[in-house]
């Protein structure tokens, strides 16, 4: 690699790579896929069909399935996939059979304030813009398949209150449903941060008093908070996508009855919108490993996991599979643990938990990074005390883990600005703690800073696991939000709004919706509902305002504090810095 990651752009590093980069046959061919199981889309980038690999192997025992998670991130991110990319470079340069599974990029951070989630420095994957910019249409795919279920309800409204019954029923074959418009549940979805859409009005009248719809409140989310993403991450297979998307609950009837896609008979339309993107897509590292990216849901507002079916390919395929959770293990790991696991039926044998000196110091008392803003000149200057503090926040996740019963490796994540004796004082504080560390520069060396990295994950994955969920799905749903917040928060207690304690009251009653798992959405800066409390906060309790029902993907989903399923841009976004040489037609800035 001829580009210096302290010296040059992740964009600029990713396209000195390009020129050099593997065909995607021959990652293909790596990876142990034949030429009917890859399904190339130009020469660097392809589909998987899944079904022939997991026929083909399925009685290959599986390889070693190592989790990714980290610490409670500053807003400028920990460098989880940098981490991943980095380990699978690691393992790699040991000459280990391996392969990664992440998520695919939203549009909303690329261009806004988090960049494309494909690594950085000399640990990334390829190639950079497809990637960051759309990849292979999963996400259209996905915003297609949500906003036609809201087409469905929006007419059946408009439809229901312009006609009779007997009307009704010779016209659409369909006899009234009676939705309730003031308790829809479902909004619109797009692929950016826009935080003028939150709440909306609809169906306006138009020109000359024309009749455009049913007037009403609504809402958008961002594109990786649909249901039909938390779908696409946890399908087993098409006829399983089939059955979860009838069962997304869109809305509520005047008598309080669910109503699902099914109901609106639109889930099949749906899923025809879903077919391709229900096949894992592949690429490639800066060093040629294997890459597989599918789904791509945040953790603080969604399940935050790559797919259950890359993970099974990968498994299959790899001696070692890297897998990523979202966020700190809080939330990401808490999902990987007791959701992802739950429906896969997978059992990890090693979770890593990357740390930062940034993200220590920011935990002990520095000043917190403000995206779009320089770092603070205290992170380049050395504080012991400081990172000391901040490692409460790093022992608070080790110990999370090891209530899942697996064996934690600390990354430490290391930059060129950290110094010896904030090394040493991370490394010691975790192995007091009893977990393994290793430091890894794999950002700024690649595959060659990882060697120590990828030895310590090797040596966890022989240690015998004991993989226990914190609950179980017959107990009851305030026990195991409860649950959630003391033990994997830290929480006090959990207090609830009007509107919680009533949603909660008819999901109960519900045998069936009583029974799904739990996916908590709260903020991923604190192990608090409040982004601003850092380190481990004592003394609070958890506040869920909300809770939705998705009933396609099999969760239950509190909503914690302040925190919206559409995010906002902030003042100083990425897309300002992204621009197209048009002599070449290559794209600049994506990070």
């Amino acid at each position: 690699m001829a580009l210096d990651p302290t010296k040059h752009l992740d964009w600029e590093i990713a396209e000195d790579a390009e020129k050099t980069m593997l065909k995607i046959s021959e990652i293909g061919e790596k990876l142990g896929l034949t030429k009917e199981e890859l399904l190339p889309q130009g020469h660097y980038i392809a589909k998987i069909d899944f079904q022939k690999v997991l026929e083909r192997l399925k009685d290959k025992p599986d390889g070693k399935y190592i989790d990714v998670t980290a610490i409670t991130p500053t807003p400028l991110g920990e460098g989880k996939s940098t981490s991943s990319m980095g380990l699978v470079q690691g393992l790699g340069k040991l000459g280990k059979n391996v392969c990664a599974a992440i998520r695919q990029p939203s549009g909303g951070p690329t261009m806004n304030i988090k960049g494309s989630a494909a690594g950085g420095g000399l640990a990334q994957c390829i190639p950079l813009t497809p990637f960051s910019l759309g990849f292979t249409g999963d996400i259209n795919a996905i915003m297609n398949a949500h906003n036609l279920a809201m087409v469905a309800l929006t007419s059946r409204l408009q439809h229901e209150r312009n006609y009779t019954d007997e009307q009704l029923e010779r016209l659409s074959g369909m006899k009234r449903i009676d939705i309730d418009p003031t308790k829809v549940e479902m909004g619109w979805i797009m692929d950016f941060c826009c935080q003028a859409l939150r709440n909306i009005i609809i169906g306006i009248d138009g020109v000359n008093g024309k009749s455009d719809g049913f007037m009403m409140k609504s809402k958008f989310g961002i594109a990786v908070s649909s249901e039909v993403m938390a779908i696409l991450a946890m399908a087993n297979d098409l006829k399983d996508m089939r059955e979860r998307m009838g069962k997304i609950v869109v809305a509520y009837t005047k008598k309080g009855k669910p109503v699902t896609t099914e109901d609106l008979q639109v889930a099949g339309a749906m899923t025809a919108w879903m077919v391709e993107a229900l096949k894992p897509s592949l690429m490639q590292t800066l060093e040629g490993q294997p890459v597989i990216v599918h789904a791509g849901p945040f953790a603080n507002i969604a399940i935050g996991q790559s797919s259950i079916l890359a993970d099974k390919v990968g498994l299959k395929l790899a001696d070692y599979h890297v897998t990523e959770s979202g966020f700190g293990a809080d939330i990401g790991f808490e999902k990987f643990w007791n959701l992802k696991c739950r429906y896969s039926g997978l059992k990890p044998d090693c979770a890593v938990v990357v740390a930062t000196i940034r993200a220590l110091k920011c935990h002990g008392g520095a000043p917190v990074p403000v995206p779009g803003k320089p770092m603070p000149e205290e992170y380049s200057t050395e504080n012991v005390e400081w990172v000391a503090k901040g490692c409460d926040n790093l022992i608070h996740h080790i110990r999370n883990v090891r209530k899942a019963g697996i064996s934690p490796v600390v990354c430490i994540n290391a930059f060129y600005t950290d110094t010896d004796a904030e090394i040493a004082k991370v490394r010691e504080l975790s192995e007091a703690e009893g977990a393994r560390v290793a430091l890894s520069r794999h950002w700024e060396q690649g595959g060659d800073g990882a060697i120590e990295f990828a030895e310590t994950v090797i040596e966890a994955c022989e240690e015998k696991t004991e993989f226990k969920f914190l609950y179980e799905l017959d107990m009851p749903i305030k026990e195991r939000i409860e649950l959630i917040a003391k033990e994997v928060y830290g929480a006090d207690g959990v207090d609830y709004s009007a509107e919680a304690e009533q949603s909660l009251a008819r999901i109960q009653a519900d045998p069936e919706l009583a029974g799904l798992g739990m996916c908590m959405v709260k903020t991923h800066l604190s192990l608090s509902d409040n982004p601003a409390l850092k380190g481990v906060p004592t003394g609070w309790r958890l506040t869920i305002r909300e809770v939705l029902t998705y009933g396609g993907a099999g969760f239950i989903v509190p909503v914690a504090g302040a925190i919206s399923l559409m995010p906002g841009t902030g003042s100083n976004p990425a897309f300002k810095r992204v621009d197209v040489d048009v002599e070449t037609g290559k794209v600049q800035g994506v990070f």
